[in-house]
């Protein structure tokens, strides 16, 4: 049977439901969304006249979950227009309707009794072949099922989002013994490709993969805190991105979490166990005190952190009274920050006869030796348990990457003089003569399987670059950029200056890349696996430059950068520029001359020079207003002066998109552009698109006059910005940087409506932005970004 989810519908509209929802329709897929019917009338509904019997307070639950989608930090939908997507109804009056859905969402609370009663009901209106899934984080999927139809069984399987579901990778899809095949094969294809997820095929076991671990890391590191004397903050200060976890560590990430959400996942293994391991899973006698004060952490505005004013105090978990939060300072800390590389710092950390290397070994050798001994139970491979951890709970390396990392032979035998019990597992790869859970053939990835060594599963999707070019090499590089045979015609120019920030020896690259791409090359991708697609142009340079007075060479520099955009614009090769995470300033830059943009889902692209006391200087400004004249329809009659405005507000405000969605919105992106929700697939998409540019007969498009609003739009874009400083709004210097703003985005002093050359545009753009440069107030902006990380209102 070949599977389509054209409809989906939520059962349960908490915050797990409703941001599953959220995210379904961030991908374009309607969405029933239901819930329990109100006990009793509110009293704005008593006020309104209504009964029980009107569908407004039947539906109330549902609406109210949706509507608090819009207020919701970090926000669940990629643009606010998503949510006409979600339909909210009840679980009383709207169940005939998932006849007509092709995947049915359970999130219901965490009982087997209420959800077995649900999917009776399901059973008996649901259409052959649709398949259902459960989003319990612990609860037998196996036991779920029993008594259901057969095709019921065939189509029902576990699928565990993790929150929240726009933003964490982790898609954790658990078969029941009755689940077809089929239907778990399609579900993890569409769980990559259409959710944009990483997906680990789970067993049916308490709290499946992430959580299992996680918790267990989680409680180890608790119960050693307190055994040797560590503080809350200590803990913290070592167990975030020291050791490759993310910032919010150990005791931040459970204030985000919830206390009591944590509690109940803990307690679901604990009731589950026997032995040691249930030992494990008994939470401190503290934390039930911190449940039943209502500590729950940052929902509850207090949990193991309070902030005080403007000071951040931590628990003492003796006297439950707030603290100073303190830090570990140790030698080993300041050795491993002068490592190369992860597992050169981890090795020194863990290893370390301090204070920071004991309580690193004290909760790390647990853990590895707990994954060992759960590998075959909760999961088939080693693979699935180190993705778990890394795409669920941020680590860049998951548990048996840190024990290759820091040496299998050396740990196991620290682990044995500590009277630890070596899993078989791991006993099985020392005993065979190996000496790691992975290794690398012919730039190919191997796993260990307990008894030889298998390939790495790899999506033909996924192109890992690191790996690509060991294995494939590059055409050309320099310190700040590489030209990358893509293969089948496309090349990939990567950007690896720091945080990707374009000085010279990039547009150098550009240079290059689009002459070798014109003479042997289909098309051209500019994309990057970094932190970011970039952040902005060499701030440091500039400001250097501008302080020893070299407008020659600052003017050499933004000409330069001109002519390599206006090269990529016109390249007689389709470009496609493939941007991800931050992408502002020259990062935009580069971006929207491209004949086409392949964006992942999370981009978030601003023209923001305004933050440093500049304007776009690379050709921005114009290009944005060309690409908003162009995304016209023919035959409308254009104001030029409500185009001018729109790009003069965008840059002004330096307004960043929350998501390639809304940067569509902001017109960065036009209706033709792509996004991509899986990032691991984005230098993939981006390949297609400009393979199918090619194959489609690309030309470079012709050079035309601009149209301009000229000096009455120069005069309006004034009035504006004059107006917002009398408000008070703006700064005096900010008044300055929106009037050169608005004299390039006029034109100049010309007539309305005069057809003007881009090489005139960049012209005046070039010399706003040299002028503004001189200026010691934009000198002061720029050093405080450099030097704070933030804008400078002065």
């Amino acid at each position: 049977m070949a599977y389509q989810i054209r409809k989906a519908a939520v059962l349960g509209s908490g915050v797990m439901g409703s941001g599953i929802a959220a995210h379904l329709a961030n991908i374009g897929i309607p969405v029933l969304l239901l819930d329990i019917v109100p006990r009793e009338l509110s009293k704005e509904e008593q006020a309104k006249g209504f009964t029980m019997e009107d569908s407004v307070v039947r539906n109330r639950i549902a609406t109210g979950s949706i509507q608090k989608l819009l207020k919701q930090k970090p926000a669940p939908l990629t643009a606010k227009k998503n949510l006409q997507l979600i339909t909210p109804g009840n679980l009383e009056d709207d169940l005939d309707k998932l006849k007509d859905i092709d995947w049915i969402i359970e999130v219901i609370v965490e009982n087997l009794d209420v959800k077995k009663s649900l999917y009776e009901k399901i059973d008996s209106v649901r259409k052959d072949g649709t398949i259902i899934s459960s989003n319990t984080s612990g609860i037998s999927i196996n036991a779920m099922v029993e008594g259901r139809s057969e095709d019921f069984g065939k189509h029902f399987l576990g699928t565990h989002f993790f929150n929240p579901p726009r933003y964490l990778k982790l898609l954790e899809i658990i078969p029941a013994t009755t689940t077809a095949p089929e239907v778990v094969e399609f579900m993890t294809a569409f769980g990559e490709n259409r959710l944009g997820k990483g997906v680990v095929i789970a067993k049916d076991t308490p709290n499946f993969i992430a959580n299992r671990i996680g918790t267990y890391g989680l409680l180890v590191t608790l119960r050693e805190m307190m055994a040797r004397g560590y503080s809350i903050g200590e803990v913290d200060s070592v167990t975030g991105p020291l050791i490759g976890r993310p910032k919010s560590a150990t005791f931040r990430t459970l204030d985000v979490v919830g206390l009591d959400t944590f509690m109940h996942v803990s307690k679901n293994v604990h009731d589950q166990t026997s032995g040691e391991e249930q030992k494990v899973f008994e939470a401190p006698e503290f934390m039930t005190k911190m449940v039943q004060n209502g500590w729950l952490g940052a929902k509850s505005g207090q949990g193991f952190f309070l902030k005080k004013d403007k000071e951040i105090l931590e628990l003492d978990p003796e006297t439950l009274e707030y603290r100073t939060a303190g830090k570990l300072k140790t030698p080993s800390q300041e050795l491993a920050k002068q490592q190369k590389g992860l597992a050169a710092k981890m090795k020194t950390l863990v290893y370390a006869e301090d204070r920071t290397g004991e309580l690193l070994w004290s909760i790390l050798a647990p853990t590895l030796l707990y994954s060992a001994e759960l590998t075959g139970e909760i999961a088939d491979d080693i693979v699935a348990i180190d993705n778990a951890m890394k795409w669920g709970f941020g680590w860049q390396q998951g548990p048996f990457e840190i024990w290759d990392a820091i040496g299998v032979e050396k740990s196991v035998h620290k682990m044995k003089e500590q009277g630890h019990t070596i899993p078989a597992f791991a006993q099985a790869l020392l005993d065979s003569g190996n000496e790691t859970f992975y290794k690398e053939e012919n730039n190919d990835v191997y796993f260990f399987d307990g008894t030889t060594y298998q390939p790495v599963p790899v999506n033909e999707k996924v192109i890992d670059l690191k790996r690509y070019k060991k294995k494939h090499g590059v055409i050309k590089s320099n310190s700040g950029a590489s030209l990358i045979d893509l293969g089948d015609g496309i090349a990939l120019l990567e950007f690896h200056s720091r945080s990707n920030a374009i000085g010279l020896d990039i547009m150098q690259m550009i240079n290059f890349a689009v002459d070798e791409v014109e003479k042997n090359f289909k098309g051209l991708v500019i994309g990057n696996q970094g932190k970011n697609f970039c952040v902005g142009a060499n701030l440091g340079m500039i400001l250097m430059e501008a302080q020893d007075d070299n407008m020659f060479e600052l003017d050499f520099t933004i000409k330069t950068f001109q002519n390599a955009m206006m090269k990529l614009k016109y390249s007689n090769k389709p470009v496609v520029a493939a941007p991800f995470g931050m992408s502002l300033g020259g990062g935009a830059e580069v971006t929207l001359p491209a004949a086409h943009i392949q964006a992942s889902m999370e981009t978030y692209l601003g023209l923001v020079e305004v933050g440093v006391g500049l304007i776009p200087g690379g050709g921005g400004n114009k290009e944005l207003y060309m690409k908003q004249l162009k995304g016209l329809p023919n035959g409308v009659t254009v104001d030029y002066q409500n185009i001018a405005t729109k790009v003069f507000e965008s840059i002004a405000m330096a307004k960043v998109s929350t998501s390639a969605e809304e940067a569509r919105e902001n017109n960065f992106l036009n209706f033709v552009d792509g996004i991509s929700a899986n990032s691991d697939h984005l230098i993939y998409d981006a390949k297609q698109a400009a393979l199918s540019l090619y194959e489609n007969g690309y030309q470079a498009p012709l050079r035309e006059k601009v149209p301009v609003p000229g000096e009455p739009g120069y005069a309006t874009l004034l009035l504006g910005a004059e107006g917002m400083f009398i408000s008070g709004y703006i700064s005096e210097h900010d008044l300055k940087i929106a009037k050169k703003l608005a004299f390039v985005l006029a034109g100049g002093k010309v007539p309305y409506g005069t057809k003007v050359d881009e090489q005139y545009l960049l012209d005046l753009e070039r010399q706003a932005f040299l002028s503004l440069v001189a200026e010691p107030k934009t000198q002061q902006r720029m050093q405080h970004m450099l030097v704070k990380g933030k804008p400078l209102r002065n």
